[in-house]
């Protein structure tokens, strides 16, 4: 059966807008207006429930446009919670060859072999994903948390700071600047 668009009437495609509105969705609204909503939020959460404004985030991030690609992420993620660190490499490593422009894979691969301990690795899939996605506080999370490794505490410093100027409310981000600050400038008598 085929849909034709010449059966629409003036007055059901107004209703169907109209639906859309009255659920809070926008017909015109892209994935990159919404991401842009939220970060918006982010940075002043309602009610303070960046929680929840993250996970919305993070739901989008986690959506590649295509079936068969966000069912790689899922089996990745996993086999990387059931600690096959190997085969989520697998799977991660299909998807970022399958979906080059897809952030959140490389985000991910680079989460199983910081796991690993394979930072060099973990960096260049950390430096793929914010080439793709500049605002991935995650990613920038995970650069300062491998250069704190590898004690480099102002290169991790600087990763935390711009994490939190995305995300400004997450209490992890504040404890780790703190702790670097302290660590980089000593403290005073």
């Amino acid at each position: 059966m085929r849909i034709s668009f010449k059966n629409i009437t003036p007055f059901l495609a107004a209703t169907l807008i109209f639906l859309s509105v009255w659920a809070g969705v926008s017909p015109a609204q892209t994935r990159s207006e919404k991401l842009d909503a939220l970060f918006t939020q982010l940075l002043n959460p309602p009610e303070g429930d960046w929680e929840s404004v993250e996970q919305d985030i993070q739901k989008i991030w986690s959506e590649s446009g295509s079936d068969s690609m966000d069912l790689l992420l899922e089996r990745g993620r996993r086999a990387m919670a059931d600690g096959d660190l190997a085969k989520a490499v697998e799977h991660f490593t299909a998807l970022t060859d399958h979906a080059p422009d897809f952030a959140e894979g490389w985000n991910a691969r680079a989460t199983a072999f910081f796991l690993m301990e394979e930072y060099g690795l973990s960096i260049a899939d950390i430096q793929m994903t914010l080439k793709l996605n500049p605002r991935h506080f995650g990613a920038l999370a995970g650069l300062g948390m491998i250069f704190e490794t590898l004690d480099q505490p102002e290169s991790a410093l600087k990763a935390f700071r711009a994490a939190k100027a995305v995300h400004p409310f997450r209490p992890d981000l504040e404890e780790a600047i703190k702790r670097l600050q302290e660590k980089t400038q000593g403290t005073s008598l």
